[in-house]
C-alpha cells in the first residue's frame, strides 16, 4: 500500500482501537500518535497528508502495543491534565481524575473565604501522590502555607518533580503515614484528602488499566472501603485549628456510612456533602 500518512494512520488506529473496547478510540490514537511524533495534537491535523518515516511508524505501534495491553495512557506518556496543568505521572502514583477537581475547586473557595477575613491558612493534603491536588490549590490561592505527605516514595518523588515544575506556591512535602509524616504539635486550618476508598472486594471488578496498573496502596480502602476515612478521622481531631476543615473525597454511594462513620468522632461539629459534576456526592467536609 501507499506510505502511511498521519490521516490514514490515525483512521486506521481508531477503527482498531474501537475493536478492541480501547476507551476513547479517536481521542487516544491522536494523544499516542502525538506523543510518537512529538507534536501536538493540533499539528496533526495540519499535517495530516504527512507521510510518517519507518522510525517514526516503528514508535507508533510499540505504543499501540502497550495501549493494546490496557497500559494506561497517561502512563504512556507520562504525563495527565488536572485543572491547569500537565503533570507528570508514572506507573507507581494514581492517575488524577477530573472528579477530584472538585475537591480543588471547593478547597479554593474555603480558603478564599479565610483570606477574605485577612488570615493566612496552612493547608494540609494527606497522600499526596502525583502532587496535582496541592499544587493545585496552591496556585490558585497564593499567600497560604501549604503542606503534604505521601507514603509512598516513587510518589513522593513525582509530587516533587511536579512542584518544581509547576507550582508557583512553594509547597513543602513530606514522607510518611497521613499526619505522622508532621510534627506533633503542626495544627492546621484546612486537612484534605483524595484517600483510597475502593472496597477491596471490588477492585477486582475495575478496569484492567485501573486494577492492574495503578497502585493498590491508592485505591484499597478495605472491606468497607472506609478503613482509611477512619483513620484520617482518628488523627484530625488534635490536628485542626478551631473551626478547621477535613475535606476528603468518598465513593459515589458512601454518603450513608460516612455519615455513620462520622457520628463516632466527637470533635465533628458539621459534616456537609459536595456533588461532583455529574450529580454524585463526592466530598464529605468536616468541621470542628
Amino acid at each position: 500500500m501507499d506510505a502511511w500518512t498521519i490521516k490514514s494512520i490515525l483512521s486506521w488506529t481508531d477503527t482498531y482501537f474501537s475493536q478492541r473496547s480501547i476507551d476513547s478510540p479517536r481521542l487516544t490514537a491522536e494523544i499516542l500518535l502525538a506523543q510518537a511524533l512529538g507534536l501536538r495534537r493540533l499539528d496533526l491535523y495540519l499535517q495530516h497528508d504527512r507521510p510518517l518515516e519507518k522510525q517514526e511508524l516503528s514508535d507508533f505501534k510499540a505504543l499501540i502495543r502497550r495501549r493494546i495491553a490496557r497500559e494506561p495512557v497517561a502512563y504512556i506518556t507520562g504525563r495527565k491534565g488536572f485543572f491547569k496543568e500537565q503533570f507528570k505521572v508514572a506507573p507507581g502514583v494514581l492517575i488524577p481524575r477530573p472528579d477530584t477537581e472538585t475537591l480543588v475547586e471547593t478547597a479554593v473557595d474555603i480558603l478564599s473565604e479565610i483570606k477574605q477575613c485577612g488570615r493566612q491558612a496552612r493547608v494540609m493534603e494527606l497522600g499526596v501522590g502525583s502532587g496535582a491536588v496541592i499544587i493545585s490549590i496552591a496556585n490558585a490561592c497564593p499567600g497560604h502555607l501549604y503542606f503534604g505527605s505521601e507514603l509512598s516514595s516513587v510518589a513522593l518523588a513525582i509530587a516533587r518533580a511536579n512542584a518544581k515544575a509547576f507550582a508557583r506556591t512553594p509547597v513543602s512535602l513530606f514522607r510518611g503515614d497521613w499526619l505522622a509524616a508532621v510534627a506533633p504539635q503542626a495544627l492546621f486550618d484546612l486537612i484534605l484528602s483524595n484517600p483510597p476508598y475502593i472496597p477491596s472486594a471490588d477492585i477486582e471488578f475495575l478496569e484492567p488499566e485501573v486494577r492492574d496498573c495503578e497502585p493498590r496502596l491508592a485505591l484499597d480502602g478495605g472491606a468497607d472501603g472506609l478503613d482509611a476515612v477512619r483513620m484520617i478521622l482518628a488523627q484530625t481531631g488534635d490536628r485542626l485549628l478551631p473551626s478547621g476543615r477535613l475535606i476528603l473525597e468518598i465513593g459515589f454511594d458512601q454518603k450513608p456510612l460516612v455519615k455513620t462513620v462520622a457520628e463516632r468522632f466527637s470533635w465533628v461539629t458539621e459534616l456537609d456533602f459536595i456533588k461532583d459534576l455529574a450529580g454524585h456526592y463526592r466530598l464529605a467536609v468536616f468541621k470542628k
